[in-house]
């Protein structure tokens, strides 16, 4: 028989994980933080991308958008599109 997986180890991010703000949100890691840990860490992707569009009210932006919720906030960090429209 095959030796079982070790898919339930939580020592590090992991190279499928990558901790840099440019790469997109790994799901494992926001899975396993706590709600407000989520808001933190989509709310620093978002504001990275606002202040390519809109550097003086970048934080004001941000801060609006992340009163919508989770799931909504990481489709706008998927396009670019429904980000520009919101």
């Amino acid at each position: 028989p095959p030796p079982p997986a070790s898919g339930g180890a939580r020592a590090g991010a992991g190279p499928t994980c990558p901790a840099v703000a440019a790469h997109p949100l790994c799901p494992a890691t926001l899975a396993r933080a706590a709600p407000e840990d989520q808001k933190n860490m989509i709310g620093e992707r978002l504001y990275s991308l606002v202040h390519e569009t809109r550097p003086e009210l970048a934080g004001k932006i941000t801060g609006m958008l992340l009163e919508m919720d989770n799931s909504e906030l990481l489709h706008l960090l998927e396009s670019a599109e429904a980000l520009g429209t919101k």
